[in-house]
């Protein structure tokens, strides 16, 4: 049976990005070969993504979730209509306003993986309807002091189990079991 996880790259203050969808400071910081095999062994380990469509309903170049790296299925969220897109190698189902849906098809997808859930809106309202097993936060060494956040809104308590956490040059990874 598929986990579903967070998975997000984030400050120390808690930002997925800059308070204008920025992300360059997650780029260009010295890395060890230890923090290579953490991301690795979540991206081997990924069988499906959940994300959010943008409002055109397109798959623009910036917004290849990892970077194209990844070829399984991705469904986004949306509030209107529209036939999957393929791109790639990759299928991009587009889920209407179901969240809970959108999370049911990717698990069936990603078989005995992960499904990867992007986007703090995307993580939030899961965790809201009990869908996520577990956080794998991976913490940058700098603070944005605004930006976009990760669970700013989430509007109950959440406790977590701590199943992991490592640091090296670049990051701290942190992975926490959801109780429930």
């Amino acid at each position: 049976m598929a986990r579903v996880i967070v998975h997000a790259t984030v400050t120390l203050d808690g930002f997925l990005a800059d308070a204008d969808g920025g992300v360059g400071w997650m780029f260009g910081r010295p890395s060890a070969p230890e923090d290579d095999v953490v991301v690795e062994n979540v991206m081997k380990n990924i069988g499906a993504i959940v994300g959010g469509a943008n409002k055109t309903q397109t798959i623009d170049e910036g917004e290849i979730p990892y970077g194209g790296m990844l070829k399984v299925p991705v469904y986004l969220m949306t509030h209107s209509e529209h036939e999957p897109i393929e791109r790639d190698g990759i299928t991009y189902t587009f889920v209407v306003d179901d969240i809970a849906q959108a999370v049911e098809s990717a698990t069936q997808a990603a078989g005995d993986k992960w499904v990867s859930l992007l986007g703090g809106s995307i993580s939030r309202q899961c965790l809201q309807l009990e869908l996520v097993d577990e956080l794998h936060l991976d913490v940058a060494p700098v603070l944005l002091g605004d930006g976009i956040s990760l669970f700013a809104g989430l509007g109950q308590r959440i406790e977590l189990e701590r199943l992991e956490t490592s640091a090296f040059a670049s990051e701290t990874h942190l992975r926490y079991r959801v109780l429930r």
